[in-house]
């Protein structure tokens, strides 16, 4: 039986976010991976690649998997009635909900982290509580059925972890190899803890507009 999953596409979503995940979840067998959004015209990502929607919400089945991305785009999402309500959906049913980075503050909105162990990037892990969840700082935080990723490319990792409870350990290592997935960074300022003091402050500096739009959007909740 084919296992399908769908990814929350949208404007301004972080495309690494999205593509990481969809390449393990590609190249694991019996898998169908769909980018799901309110129509099929063109999106557009945060850093400009523009990706192609396969299933509007009113299209689209029952996912084994539902997968919510990260990224500036995410803010408008907060208070989107119709997004939030076909992830309700589609999380009543779902074996797997899940999230990588940013995409985690979504499934809150949408009344799904209630009581549930989270995580997300860590410019926003401070968010979480705002909707009922349990902060973890870490790669990869599963609570039952839920599994959400810290930031961006931690979403690779999660897809992995999610191929080994679906298809088994061995067809999960198999893809992590074809991947050649063995990170080796050229350099120590991977996490706010590593990171020098004047790389975490251009970090946060970049950041800085996102952030401020999601706290206003949150303070009026």
């Amino acid at each position: 039986m084919t296992l399908r999953i769908g990814i929350l596409v949208f404007p301004g979503v972080q495309q690494l976010d999205l593509t990481g995940p969809y390449e393990v979840f590609a190249s694991a067998p019996g898998t169908k991976v769909e980018l799901v959004w309110k129509s099929l015209e063109p999106v557009t990502t945060a850093t400009g690649l523009v990706l192609t929607p396969d299933l509007t919400f009113a299209d689209a089945p029952q996912f084994d998997v539902v997968c919510v991305p990260g990224g500036g785009g995410v803010n408008a999402l907060l208070a989107d009635a119709e997004t939030l309500d076909f992830l309700r959906r589609q999380a009543a049913g779902a074996r797997y909900v899940t999230s990588v980075c940013t995409g985690s503050l979504v499934l809150g909105a949408a009344g799904l982290l209630r009581g549930k162990k989270a995580t997300t990037h860590w410019n926003a892990v401070d968010f979480l509580p705002a909707f009922g969840a349990i902060p973890v700082e870490a790669r990869v935080v599963r609570d039952g059925t839920l599994f959400t990723a810290g930031g961006v490319t931690s979403g690779i990792d999660f897809a992995l972890v999610v191929v080994a409870e679906l298809i088994g350990e061995t067809e999960a290592r198999v893809v992590q190899l074809a991947l050649e997935y063995a990170p080796a960074p050229p350099f120590g300022d991977g996490t706010p803890k590593t990171a020098a003091p004047e790389i975490l402050a251009a970090a946060k500096a970049a950041m800085a507009g996102s952030r401020t739009e999601r706290e206003r959007l949150l303070a009026g909740a």
